[in-house]
């Protein structure tokens, strides 16, 4: 089994910064895609950003230039950098990914970590 483990979230204020991790409990070999989604309350759950096969970057209009998305494949993890946070990026932020781990393929979810801003 193959698990990923969020970390970074946090109570902010608004312009301020935060640094999501998730670490994958295995080796990724490959992906078709490792990211970030969010859920607001009473809302459906939405793509942040995410990394795609190849590199490909995607991410939501709501969030360009102000979320980087990154990897660090020697330690199996995505990070999200966000500035300028805005109390609309309340919410509980989910990593996900797709893709051949050492342990198979997988398409999984971590259980998530909440980012709350206030005003």
């Amino acid at each position: 089994q193959v698990n990923l483990v969020e970390s970074g979230g946090g109570l902010v204020q608004a312009g301020g910064s935060l640094r999501l991790s998730c670490e994958a409990s295995a080796v990724i070999y490959s992906i078709k895609a490792m990211g970030w989604y969010r859920q607001a309350l009473g809302k459906q759950r939405e793509l942040v950003a995410e990394i795609a096969e190849g590199g490909k970057t995607n991410s939501a209009v709501s969030v360009k230039g102000r979320f980087t998305i990154s990897r660090d494949d020697a330690e199996s993890t995505v990070s999200l950098q966000i500035f300028n946070l805005k109390p609309e990026d309340t919410a509980v932020y989910y990593c996900h990914l797709v893709g051949l781990t050492a342990r198979g393929n997988v398409d999984i979810w971590g259980q998530g970590t909440q980012v709350t801003v206030s005003s």
